[in-house]
């Protein structure tokens, strides 16, 4: 697949808005900090116990979402074109920065 990460124009990052339905930031990643329902943080490709069956997060808004979940900035490069790319450039990532 080779992952391509943006290249730094020296400009911050261009966020945008999430995908409604998409939730791949919410499956694909691991999560090393406790997140109610997840006190030993959440493993790569399991679906947040916080997700929704609507795909939306039960914390978005509360102090009790993680820290990390907080500041993640949605990007082009990293959402995609649809939840699928973006699935597959997580899945991926979390492979490429994960323990060997």
């Amino acid at each position: 697949m080779g992952l391509q990460l943006p290249a730094s124009s020296g400009q911050p990052p261009r966020a945008i808005a999430c995908r409604p339905g998409c939730a791949a930031c919410c499956i694909a990643p691991s999560i090393s900090s406790s997140i109610p329902g997840m006190p030993n943080g959440k493993p790569a490709g399991v679906p947040c116990a916080q997700l929704t069956p609507e795909l939306g997060c039960r914390l978005f808004g509360h102090r009790e979402r993680p820290q990390v979940c907080g500041s993640l900035i949605p990007l082009p490069e990293m959402c995609g074109a649809d939840r699928h790319e973006a699935l597959r450039y997580l899945e991926e990532l979390e492979r490429l920065t994960g323990p060997k």
